[in-house]
């Protein structure tokens, strides 16, 4: 039985919650930030049913908080989905504490940060090595009557064990000189490679490689062994090529988008000239242009996309599903140009919500603004480690204060057109092919296939109309193809073993003369 404890504490003191953590959890001081969440049950846990329209999450930030001193949530605390504790409805809940340790960076441009630092969980808050959590504890409430609720953080998240090689998935880590000049600490990136069919008995042979772009994933790639490649990967007609993922965790998200950025630092030069060259020269790829070929889905498709273009000799050809936004017109469905507010469309006696996530019936999973806003509870500053967090990280100017300028005010959902017009000109892909096309264009012709659902979950498939409708009026033309998938969702487009087989067919039908593709055609 779990213990039940009493607000009893006298009227006049405002409800507020204190969380601890213990010694033997943590030794020494703790900067980052404290939760408590209140749900009706304990499973799944209070902290693990938070989300954007999930139980109430209440967070504050804590700086240099010895063992046995309490972070305090009380009235003034923003949470979501209630905004204020006090007004959480009066009843019986289960609470639970918990605190996301930050890392000190004192970075190479001059700025000094504080942020979660990775622990190869990819970001998530929750799981994350070092953190510290407290059970569950049954709690009687009452706003109205106040009264203190105590919670002791007692367990301290064990670290994760790096997968092991094994014949066919191997692993390559290394430290990046230029990340860690740019973070002011030692800073790794990472890639998982699964070998062809074949590989160790033709030592001789060289290989193309198929880059796989996705969030942070330890798993091997393609979902090999757990059966969704493995009979293609294994049997007697596939290409055999190097098929690789990446693990670039940063301080404000599970990925860095692939792209050099001033929040971020130099991810987009660190993969393609540490991480790839590192990759190709250990596992025997061709390492010409026309032997690489990119692919990916959502947060993987535009990354896969934007290697192409940022790129555009280096790669032979990208394959990407289901894109995250092409185009800022069309940032789900937020024009961050013409549009004042993300979280509403005011009218005259009214205001609509704008939604962010759907069923391919139209019915509405989520609205921006709870997403958002949940993202607030989480961390100040873009720290949450979620998705529009992430991509204020990766494609917004560095603020004074050494974190990522808001593209629009957490709370209100109100604009800031002058942030939006730097998105523009650096990461709107749409925006930079249609500037730069007549110096890249040739480059890529041929290059650039792109796949969504005409009922994509998060509305995707706008920024890809309006990415299209560019390619069309290309010259030279684009030569390439997008295809919509019909009352399709999120994560649309051809199996991985089909995708393969095309670049297969480009890299034959591209490769120099004098190139040979029989050494990977066993």
């Amino acid at each position: 039985m779990l213990p039940l404890l009493l607000c009893l504490v006298a009227s006049q003191e405002p409800l507020r919650v204190e969380v601890r953590f213990t010694a033997s959890a943590r030794a020494e001081p703790l900067t980052g930030r404290a939760y408590v969440a209140f749900a009706r049950k304990d499973s799944p846990s209070p902290i693990d049913a938070t989300d954007g329209n999930g139980v109430p999450l209440f967070g504050v930030d804590v700086a240099d908080l010895a063992p046995g001193a309490p972070a305090v949530v009380d009235a003034s605390t923003f949470g979501h989905p209630i905004e204020s504790l006090a007004d959480l409805p009066a009843g019986e809940y289960f609470a639970q504490g918990f605190f996301n340790v930050y890392t000190r960076y004192e970075r190479g441009d001059g700025k000094t940060i504080w942020a979660h630092a990775d622990r190869w969980e990819g970001q998530d808050w929750k799981r994350s090595p070092g953190n510290l959590s407290s059970k569950p504890v049954k709690v009687s409430i009452d706003p109205r009557k106040g009264g203190v609720v105590a919670l002791e953080c007692t367990e301290a998240i064990p670290p994760i064990e790096f997968p092991k090689d094994t014949e066919q998935v191997k692993h390559l880590r290394l430290e990046s000189p230029r990340l860690s000049k740019f973070w002011g600490r030692p800073i790794e990136i990472a890639a998982t490679v699964l070998l062809p069919k074949g590989f160790n008995a033709h030592p001789d042979a060289k290989y193309p490689v198929v880059y796989d772009q996705d969030h942070f994933s330890l798993r091997p790639p393609g979902g090999f062994g757990r059966g969704r490649i493995d009979a293609f990967w294994m049997g007697d007609d596939a290409p055999r090529v190097l098929l690789v993922t990446f693990q670039h965790p940063t301080p404000f998200y599970d990925d860095s988008y692939a792209v050099n950025s001033e929040n971020n630092g130099p991810y987009g030069d660190a993969i393609v000239e540490e991480l790839i060259p590192a990759v190709e020269k250990r596992f025997r790829a061709i390492g010409e242009p026309w032997a690489r070929a990119l692919t990916g889905g959502s947060t993987g498709g535009w990354e896969a996309l934007a290697l192409q273009i940022f790129h555009p000799d280096f790669f032979n050809g990208c394959w990407a599903l289901c894109p995250d936004s092409l185009d800022f017109r069309a940032h789900q469905i937020v024009d961050i140009y013409k549009d004042d507010n993300a979280y509403f469309i005011e009218k005259e006696f009214m205001r609509i919500d704008r939604p962010t996530r759907r069923q391919v019936d139209g019915n509405v999973v989520e609205m921006m603004k709870d997403e958002n806003r949940y993202e607030l509870a989480v961390g100040d500053k873009s720290r949450s480690g979620g998705q529009w967090d992430g991509w204020e990280a990766v494609f917004s100017p560095c603020g004074a204060d050494g974190y990522p300028q808001r593209i629009w005010d957490k709370r209100s959902g109100r604009i800031d057109h002058a942030v939006a017009a730097s998105w523009k000109e650096r990461y709107d892909l749409r925006a930079v092919l249609e500037k730069r096309w007549k110096e890249i264009g040739p480059s890529l012709v041929g290059k650039l296939h792109v796949y969504v659902g005409e009922d994509d979950s998060y509305y995707l498939e706008n920024g890809v109309r309006y990415f299209e409708t560019f390619l069309k009026k290309t010259d030279p033309p684009y030569a390439g193809s997008v295809e919509y998938g019909a009352n399709a969702p999120h994560g649309y487009g051809p199996d991985l073993p089909t995708v393969i087989r095309a670049m297969a067919e480009r890299m034959e039908k591209t490769k120099p003369a004098e190139a040979s593709s029989k050494a990977w055609r066993y």
